[in-house]
């Protein structure tokens, strides 16, 4: 009885379905593993590199951000610390400051200085982004005033009178005073704007070393948010900057607020604890105790990447912390791992139901031939089996059958033997080739390419994976051929390798595995791909008989690490490197085989105004066109980096001073040809060699950029009144009708004048005023310049009507036009207010733009190049109609006298 239940229990049928379904299990669960590992592993890389990255670019942005008041106090200390600037000549002070201020816009609040006496002045932007003048003295009464701003930079009228105001009790003074040098005080509330600011102070002393005062640029925090909110936007990740030590916000990218305002007028500043990540309270958390700077943690189901990075200058010690989110590159995928695994058990599933129908229908005849063996053994020799089908049972009836006849009839022979013996090894023979399709089956289900080899290097096997990937149609094309000289016998560049150089055969050789990911295999078309592959040695009988190979395309994902690389390393606008990688290989080349060491600094003159009057457009135009100078100035093995907004730097090894200055000449030169839009190129340069191991990179760097910003400011003038002349040649050569109405407006109003019997400097400022008072057109396309004011669309009239502003931003460039800004901003407006920009009326509108108005209206009507000009007589009528409501009736008068004379 029980050795009946064991044979029941350990069936053939039993036994056959579990082993299928352990080695469908298992083979499946183990290439399932081994992908996902490895994927998992790759995408783990990527993303903790992409949060590095992210972080160094957070950390250049916040660098430039806060590098901007740095520069301000550095470049301009030495003004007021060596006389150059006389603080206590009032409109020389006045001028000073409001030009640092008006050059500085983004982000820079206020610059000021405080003395040891308590006075105190500067410039400051008002809510409005007005700049005023502050002034606090023993005039003042120990108040601070606040002045308008003339159009000759000097102090106007007095708009603000504010309370009492001592410079000395400021933490940013006396964080200087203490520091005895360039330091940042601690982040404190605006007092105006709801915003953060943080100010950068510079102690000034006299010759003898006492401390005259303290230089201040103040700067709001806010546009650190918006850097950061787009530096995340496209991986869906977050990112803060927060105070090392107190953990209070500086700046983020959640949406919420960096403080909150008591009712007491306070600010309660929020810290990383408040924040609704908690995966990245926990990151920084670890980061204070062990100093680990890279996490991967879970939040709100799923993986975080977050990188900590700090952040130092003097006064200043920050915290940037960057999360990505893992799912980024994994949604897709784990949804398709989830399809497979599904597909895998129906898979399984279904071939167990087949299996199960198949051998009831298949095993009939063999519980037939036991039962017949059951009695043949039980004595009855006469037993045959039935012989239903010509298959295996069929085949093993015979055999029984004709064993059953050798017992009956004690007879046989030699030759029954032999064939007995066949038929059985033929069975056995079709076991072994269903047990190779079976493995055959397996290999060419699996994703990864795989081949196996001999040890002569001749392929024994390739898989589906494996043909594809190579480009072939069958495995027969491939088997007994050389692998290596089949798909390996090339590098990357198209050079020959070696067989002995072929870490596959080196690695059969040493009887051990090898991994290489830096290799290519070549297809059967000739071309070549990046290749990930694993070797391992296989053995018979203790002996190794060859290898086999599993190998990945990893073109694409070569690509993608290519890609990130390329970015970390460049600017996204001029394909230059970026102030990191410039500052990495400035490192890197510090070393005295490198001597002499050059490094230029170059400011382009122009940006702001390029962008102000054409757009940013224009403006990144001008940008890559700088860049295509700087690189054909230069030589191959120069590097050539942007540094933030207009300023590039180039670094010049083995280069002494005179092969620099040649370099230096090419720029210039080439700069002076062009000309983008109506701005003629031109670029601010200073440089500093380095000649012997003991100078300090740092101060060799430091210098030239101080040398570059000297220029700027000693050629600024020129550099400013080079570019109205351009810009006006250049409204004038685009249309010959602009250039002859402005001569002859040019003209009238120099007549007016005389006839007005007003002071010579009166005259001709307003025959240089009628010569440039369209000179805002330059911005207007080529169709609207040719339009009459009566035929503009509504669209059409609008950007015509923004002519008199630009002019305004352009003459405020250089000081000799400067005082003709306003006259040309109001030469629209009209006498009884229904004129534009700002709707002025009667004697409001300056008396040069009525003149302007009246001498640009009697122009237009006759100029010769209008399509049908009117006669003097017709115009002076349509003229003297719009005396009282467009023009000033006592110019109109004078026009009559001038032109009936």
């Amino acid at each position: 009885m029980n050795n009946k239940t064991i044979r029941k229990t350990v069936s053939i049928r039993a036994l056959l379905i579990l082993i299928f379904i352990s080695i469908m299990v298992v083979t499946i669960g183990l290439i399932g593993y081994i992908v996902f590992s490895n994927w998992v592993a790759s995408v783990n890389q990527t993303v903790t590199h992409m949060a590095e990255n992210m972080n160094s670019n957070i950390f250049n942005q916040v660098d430039d951000f806060i590098n901007t008041p740095l520069h301000i106090n550095e470049v301009n200390h030495d003004f007021i610390e060596q006389g150059i600037v006389d603080l206590n000549h009032e409109a020389e002070r006045e001028k000073f400051f409001v030009s640092v201020l008006s050059n500085h816009s983004d982000g820079v609040y206020s610059f000021s200085f405080g003395t040891e006496t308590g006075e105190y002045y500067g410039a400051r932007r008002n809510s409005g982004n007005i700049i005023e003048i502050m002034k606090n003295n023993a005039e003042t009464g120990g108040n601070s005033w606040y002045y308008e701003v003339n159009e000759d930079m000097t102090a106007g009228q007095r708009v603000v009178e504010a309370g009492k105001f001592d410079p000395r009790t400021r933490d940013w003074y006396k964080a200087a005073k203490e520091q005895q040098g360039p330091v940042f005080s601690p982040i404190y509330k605006h007092f105006v704007m709801d915003d953060l600011t943080v100010s950068a102070a510079y102690p000034i002393y006299t010759q003898k070393g006492q401390l005259k005062g303290v230089l201040g640029t103040h700067i709001i925090l806010s546009n650190i948010d918006g850097y950061l909110e787009e530096i995340v936007k496209d991986v869906h990740g977050y990112a803060l900057i927060a105070e090392l030590d107190s953990k209070q916000l500086v700046a983020n990218s959640l949406g919420m607020a960096n403080f909150n305002t008591l009712e007491d007028g306070t600010i309660d500043r929020v810290t990383i604890d408040q924040i609704n990540i908690p995966a990245m309270v926990e990151a920084y958390g670890q980061y204070a105790n062990n100093g680990e700077n890279n996490f991967i943690l879970d939040y709100d189901r799923e993986q975080l990447h977050i990188n900590l990075i700090e952040y130092h200058k003097n006064g200043l010690d920050w915290m940037i912390i960057t999360a990505v989110p893992q799912s980024l590159f994994t949604a897709g995928i784990i949804g398709n791992i989830r399809l497979a695994l599904i597909l895998a058990v129906a898979s399984i599933l279904a071939a167990i139901l087949a299996y199960l129908l198949i051998t009831n229908k298949l095993l009939k005849p063999v519980n037939e031939l036991i039962a017949t063996t059951q009695k043949f053994s039980q004595g009855d020799l006469s037993q045959r089996a039935p012989v239903a089908r010509n298959d295996e049972v069929g085949k093993l009836s015979r055999s029984f059958n004709f064993m059953a006849d050798r017992l009956s009839y004690l007879v046989g022979n030699l030759e029954k033997k032999v064939k007995e013996r066949t038929e059985k090894l033929e069975l056995a023979n079709s076991e072994l080739e269903a047990n190779e399709e079976k493995l055959e089956l397996i290999l060419n289900s699996t994703a990864e390419a795989i081949y196996g080899i001999d040890m002569k290097g001749n392929c024994t096997f390739c898989n589906a994976s494996g043909i594809k990937i190579l480009g072939y149609k069958n495995q027969e094309e491939l088997i007994g051929k050389n692998m290596h000289y089949q798909i390996h016998r090339y590098r990357r560049d198209g050079s020959a390798m070696p067989i002995s150089e072929c870490k596959i055969v080196e690695a059969i050789k040493a009887g051990k595995g090898t991994h290489v990911d830096d290799e290519v295999f070549w297809k059967a078309d000739g071309t070549s791909f990046d290749v990930e592959y694993y070797s391992y040695p296989q053995y018979k009988e203790r002996k190794i008989v060859g290898a086999v190979i599993t190998f990945w395309d990893i073109t694409e994902s070569k690509k993608i690490q290519e890609h990130i690389k390329y970015i970390s390393q460049h600017d996204s606008l001029t394909g230059l490197y970026n102030r990191a990688f410039f500052e990495q290989q400035l490192k890197e080349n510090d070393h005295e085989g490198n001597l002499p060491l050059t490094i230029i600094f170059g400011d382009i003159n122009g940006l702001k105004l390029t962008n102000d009057i054409f757009g940013h457009e224009a403006g990144d135009k001008l940008l890559k066109k700088s860049t295509e100078i700087l690189k054909n100035a230069c030589r191959d093995q120069d590097i050539v980096a942007r540094m933030g907004g207009d300023e590039f730097a180039i670094l010049l090894t083995n280069t002494d001073g005179k092969e620099a200055e040649k370099i230096i000449s090419r720029i210039k030169n080439e700069f002076n040809k062009e000309r983008t839009y109506a701005v003629r190129g031109s670029i601010s340069i200073g440089y500093e060699t380095k000649t012997g191991a003991h100078q300090d990179i740092d101060s060799i760097v430091k210098d030239a950029e101080v040398k570059m910003y000297n220029q700027k400011t000693l050629h600024r003038e020129d550099i400013d009144r080079g570019m109205v002349d351009t810009i006006i040649e250049t409204l004038q050569e685009r249309n010959p009708r602009e250039k002859l109405h402005s001569q002859s407006v040019s003209h009238l109003c120099q007549a007016i004048g005389q006839e007005m019997e007003l002071p010579d400097t009166e005259v001709r400022k307003l025959k240089e005023a009628g010569l440039l008072h369209d000179i805002g057109k330059i911005a207007l396309s080529r169709e609207l310049l040719n339009l009459n004011e009566d035929m503009l669309s509504g669209e059409q009239k609008m950007h015509w009507q923004q002519h008199p502003a630009i002019g305004y931003r352009i003459l405020n460039l250089s000081n000799r036009t400067l005082d003709l800004a306003e006259g040309v901003l109001s030469h629209h407006e009209n006498w009884d207010g229904s004129g534009f920009p700002k709707g002025l009326k009667g004697k409001e509108i300056p008396m040069i733009a009525r003149i302007i108005g009246v001498a640009e209206a009697y122009d237009a009507m006759t100029n010769k190049l209008r399509p049908k000009p009117m006669s003097s007589g017709e115009a002076l009528k349509e003229i003297k109609k719009a005396a009282g409501i467009k023009f000033d009736p006592e110019i109109v008068d004078i026009l009559f006298k001038l032109v009936k004379a």
